[in-house]
């Protein structure tokens, strides 16, 4: 019965996102109530899993979370991401523009929120798509989706990989050192490959190109996102460019220098180098602070006092649903593990012995993927994997790394029309539905699968 009442409150919650258009703040604390009252878990036995799984998560997570969101607000504010963009454009050839393009928003692009990034990249996949030839715009549609959300699910501070590293238990600076490689190895191969499917028929672009919708966007205008919707991944943000921005390389020092933090600490503990210095440095909370401290700085000296103010209120605005949504994704992993779910499903791990890490990270993968298909939010789907699986980290033989990432992969898969984010795309690069569907929803299927056997090599070799 276990099993029933999980399922149940899973579809319950994908039901009242898709069809009921509920907040998934109030979708996952009504599933979490059902399944804990459901399963025998008890009125006051429920609410404490709630809060308890709530504060745990923020504790592990709240912080980075905010961090890096005020980070990438002040940088975005600053100008410092439409810099980035504008040296793609002059700096590189044509034929490897696409490639540069993919490879920046995996790596460096993450610290903002997906929707500010289709926004600002959005002008050049439609200036520079004709100059490459003939397939040049599904081709940079392409590069640009896959290195959104490979980046977002396996580059930190992406929010999905900060968040399921959070509720996973999974310390950041392991993340860092796969998702680093994971992140942009993932959306080079995926644009190769679709560079080659270009090559045949697959495009047409009297039916998969809109270019007079546009057009009325030449600007860089913002997007609505009008069209079908359940819930969004991200909250937008007014783009800047202020003619004071730093340079480049100074502007991205907010990033780098924690990035670098992390990994040095992760480095050393690999090495058996520990000291309470090497613990304080290599810190999370401590490096992103350090990155946000930077960032204000700059921030300050580029845009004042009130502008400076400005961007962060725009980012605490953006911090709240956040931080919300995983807090409960926690609550519904406390839940879970109050009902025995995690013995359960940790027989389910381990059911085939003689496979039982490429199981495990498979059935990781699909129960990330039937969410997001279900529910079309990358980050709703990342956190609720990351719930669900979490209790059972402990009962099974393999590295919680390589089931994270297996979550991480899972989870972009075939973002299509139930997706905020999809129409927002279709309208500012310029492409039809059908048009969308064969960029954006084609690479991220590519994205997933392609990622998904190097995540068992990780797992394997773990």
């Amino acid at each position: 019965m276990v099993i029933l009442h999980t399922v149940i409150a899973i579809m319950g919650v994908v039901a009242l996102i898709i069809k009921g258009k509920v907040d998934p703040v109030i979708s996952l604390i009504i599933g979490s109530l059902y399944l804990g009252l459901a399963t025998g878990v008890g009125f006051t036995g429920t609410i404490g899993a709630i809060t308890t799984g709530f504060g745990e998560i923020m504790a592990e997570v709240g912080l980075l979370i905010g961090f890096g969101v005020l980070i990438g607000s002040l940088l975005h504010a600053m100008g410092a991401f439409q810099k980035m963009v504008e040296l793609l454009v002059n700096d590189v050839g044509g034929r490897r523009l696409p490639y540069a393009l993919t490879a920046a928003m995996s790596t460096i692009f993450p610290s903002i929120y997906v929707d500010v990034q289709v926004v600002l990249a959005s002008p050049v996949v439609r200036s520079a798509g004709p100059l490459i030839g003939r397939r040049g715009l599904p081709l940079m549609a392409g590069a640009l989706g896959t290195g959104i959300f490979a980046g977002y699910v396996f580059v930190v501070p992406g929010l999905a990989a900060v968040s399921i590293a959070g509720l996973m238990g999974i310390p950041l600076g392991t993340w860092i050192l796969y998702g680093i490689v994971l992140g942009p190895l993932t959306a080079i191969a995926t644009t190769l490959i679709f560079r080659q499917l270009l090559r045949g028929r697959y495009w047409k672009p009297a039916a998969d190109e809109e270019l007079a919708d546009s057009a009325e966007l030449a600007d860089g205008a913002e997007a609505d996102g009008a069209g079908p919707s359940t819930t969004t991944d991200e909250t937008d943000a007014p783009a800047t460019d202020h003619p004071r921005t730093p340079p480049l390389l100074v502007c991205l020092l907010p990033i780098l220098v924690p990035l670098v933090m992390i990994g040095g600490g992760a480095f050393a503990e690999l090495f058996g180098v520990t000291s309470d210095a090497v613990a304080f440095i290599g810190d999370a909370n401590l490096a992103l602070f350090v990155g946000l401290l930077g960032a204000y700085l700059l921030a300050r000296r580029t845009l004042g006092s009130e502008g400076t103010n400005n961007a962060l209120g725009t980012g605490f605005h953006t911090t709240g649903e956040i931080l919300l949504i995983t807090g409960i994704g926690g609550s519904l992993g406390a839940v879970i593990a109050e009902t025995g779910l995690d013995e359960i499903l940790a027989g389910l791990f381990s059911a085939d012995a003689g496979a039982p890490i490429v199981l495990s990270i498979l059935l990781a993968w699909v129960i990330a993927a039937v969410l997001h298909l279900a529910i079309g939010s990358v980050s709703v789907a990342s956190i609720a994997a990351a719930g669900i699986i979490a209790p059972v980290l402990g009962s099974i033989d393999v590295a919680p790394i390589a089931i994270g990432l297996a979550v991480a992969s899972g989870a972009m898969f075939a973002l299509q029309v139930n997706s905020n984010f999809f129409w927002m795309f279709k309208s500012l690069i310029g492409l039809s539905t059908q048009g969308t569907l064969k960029t954006l929803t084609i690479v991220t299927s590519i994205a997933s699968l392609i990622s998904l056997p190097l995540v068992m090599v990780i797992g394997l070799l773990a």
